[in-house]
């Protein structure tokens, strides 16, 4: 139960984050927080991370939905902490932004970083669950997880 608040909690983060920029912000619209550094600026994305698969909305609406039901599944019989966060923050971020692909036709992002002049890919929440939860999966696989003997 508690991997399913964090979800909804991690769900209605996104969600919020994107409505206040769709209600407050024109499309290529830029704030300047930490200049040279950091920028909250629309932008709407159309495929998936850093522009792959333009216009492939119906063939990421697929994968993800394909993708979730396996993570949920893989969830609910989760038995270790570790595992079910990674899959919660996986579950989460795919919902985001399957919401938007859904509903909108795009994915808007608006967290904007230039880091030591490279200019990052513009994100969200969703897309931070995702990239965290892809981490902590990775550590679970790494340093945790034990396939069982066979008999």
């Amino acid at each position: 139960m508690l991997y399913f608040i964090i979800i909804l909690a991690l769900l209605v983060l996104d969600r919020v984050t994107k409505l206040l920029i769709l209600n407050k912000m024109q499309l290529g619209d830029s704030l300047d927080l930490i200049s040279n550094f950091f920028y909250i600026t629309y932008w709407e994305n159309k495929g998936a991370a850093w522009g792959i698969f333009q216009n492939g909305r119906w063939f990421l609406i697929t994968l993800t939905l394909i993708v979730s039901i396996v993570l949920i599944k893989l969830l609910l019989s989760s038995k270790n902490k570790i595992f079910s966060l990674s899959l919660s923050l996986l579950i989460s971020g795919a919902f985001g932004n399957l919401i938007d692909r859904v509903f909108r036709g795009s994915v808007t992002d608006f967290l904007d970083f230039k880091i030591f002049k490279y200019d990052f890919p513009i994100f969200n929440v969703a897309d931070m669950c995702v990239v965290v939860g892809t981490f902590i999966f990775a550590y679970y696989l790494l340093f945790i997880y034990e396939e069982k003997e066979k008999e």
